[in-house]
């Protein structure tokens, strides 16, 4: 087992430098491309859409056909899509590149159900699916920070299409690892794919981003991107409908209408528009010059990644100090405190963003707050939901999360493109993102996040109940 769960290490380790290799760099990608700032967050937003989807896929096909086996289709897809994407001569096939790699989201539960199946027939099985649950998580986080000052560092000695490629040979390798290293689950389960329950949901999310974008295409006066909006949000009756007859439903909708369940979801959305939503455009203000648009901190690669590198140090240390903080109050107040972190920390973009000192007191007071709520949002989903739904509930927790940080992608990305460069000099060539944009974005992150803290004060008291659960990041 500990072998397995060493291999498994290196796939979440490149996972976690996916996660924080390109943020630095992103800047970069948009003036290789010839693109506008505001645009990187389409492929934030079409990358988190995918994995919306591909998660709930991959998962349930790891059930039916084995897990090592879903495990090699998502790193194998990851590979090919990664090692494109230096020689995508275009943005469209970029941005259809980087959605594909996406995939990789999924790699994280099919690593924890693979354990778990594994280790089923043991005495100690839970203690030994949480112990090594811990162990991919730190794997994750500390390839974030390595990817995070990794890509920084060389996107500003080597060319842009080299440093594009690294990642891509990690991901390879990491096939390697998963092919030679990790047996199959033993027994999968079998079962049917609810194949129709798929086709509407990604109707849905189709047209509901579809309509996103045609807004930030041809502005928000577009009868037709509203209506594709409108048909996206119609399209999730019929499949609710759907799941709540189907047997072995994609999604479990029952779930939401739950006093318990409703809030800790909603919050995880709330928490996504942040967390997942607002990466891109703190990268690119940082890296906006000053001297030409009069806002930004001018930094170089290697300084952004540094903000990054803090931001997910303060992330691990929320997530590790949440369970004594809980244990010195309670669970209930500390979760309110996190979201409340969140929400002051984004506020205080506001009034103070001009200078790099500035940003990164911000930055640890938002990751402070986000990593308790990523560590304990799942565990209240569980704890409230069914014994026999406590998986599925810990899923949707992160699917909904997920969503919100693609729906806020979208809406950031319209924020950015408005007004773009106004006031200043050369606004007509500009390709930052307005100010008035990031202001918007602060202050949704910072709204939402206090929404959110409002909402886990009426979560009834079983959603805070001590169950050990882990998930991913």
């Amino acid at each position: 087992m500990a072998a397995v769960v060493g291999f498994l290490a290196f796939v979440e380790l490149t996972s976690g430098v996916i996660q924080g290799y390109y943020t630095p760099m992103l800047t970069d990608i948009a003036r290789h491309l010839g693109v506008h700032d505001a645009d990187v967050n389409w492929l934030e937003g079409t990358q988190l859409m995918v994995s919306a989807l591909v998660v709930p896929v991959l998962a349930k096909l790891g059930d039916m056909v084995g897990h090592r086996r879903m495990l090699l289709v998502s790193s194998g897809v990851t590979a090919v899509a990664t090692l494109a994407l230096p020689f995508m001569p275009s943005f469209g096939l970029f941005l259809a590149a980087w959605a594909v790699q996406g995939f990789y989201s999924a790699w994280l539960p099919l690593e924890i159900a693979l354990v778990w199946s594994r280790s089923r027939g043991l005495p100690n099985s839970a203690a030994l699916t949480a112990q090594a649950a811990g162990i991919l998580v730190a794997a994750l986080e500390v390839g974030a920070i390595t990817g995070a000052l990794a890509g920084g560092a060389l996107v500003d000695a080597l060319p842009l299409q080299v440093v594009l490629l690294v990642p891509g040979v990690l991901v390879a390798a990491c096939f390697v690892v998963v092919w030679f290293g990790v047996a199959e689950t033993p027994q999968p389960a079998g079962g049917r794919l609810d194949l129709r329950g798929l086709v509407l949901l990604s109707l849905a999310l189709l047209a509901f981003t579809g309509g996103l974008s045609m807004l930030r295409l041809n502005g928000v006066g577009s009868t037709l991107a509203w209506a594709m909006v409108a048909l996206g949000l119609l399209l999730l009756w019929p499949f609710a409908r759907w799941e709540l007859r189907h047997p072995d439903p994609l999604v479990d909708v029952r779930m939401f209408r739950s006093p318990a369940l409703g809030p800790v979801f909603l919050t995880a959305g709330l928490f996504g528009v942040s967390v997942l939503g607002a990466q891109a455009p703190l990268s690119t203000f940082a890296r906006t010059d000053p001297a030409l648009h009069g806002y930004g901190l001018g930094t170089t690669g290697f300084q952004t990644s540094l903000l990054i590198g803090v931001y997910l140090v303060a992330m691990i240390v929320g997530a590790l100090t949440f369970p004594r903080v809980a244990r010195l109050v309670t669970p209930r107040i500390t979760l309110v405190g996190a979201a409340t972190c969140v929400g002051i920390g984004f506020l205080l973009f506001v009034p103070l963003h001009a200078t790099y000192l500035q940003v990164v007191v911000n930055m640890v007071v938002v990751g402070i707050g986000s990593g308790a709520l990523v560590a304990a949002l799942p565990s209240a989903a569980a704890a409230a939901a069914p014994p026999q739904q406590t998986g599925v509930a810990t899923g949707l927790t992160n699917s909904v999360k997920t969503l919100g940080g693609a729906v806020a992608s979208c809406v950031f990305g319209i924020a950015l493109l408005g007004a773009a460069g106004a006031g200043t000099a050369g606004a007509a060539e500009s390709t930052a993102g307005s100010f008035a944009g990031y202001v918007t974005v602060w202050v949704v992150c910072g709204g939402t996040a206090l929404v959110a803290a409002a909402l886990l004060v009426v979560v009834p008291k079983q959603a805070f109940t001590d169950r050990p659960v882990t998930t991913h990041v």
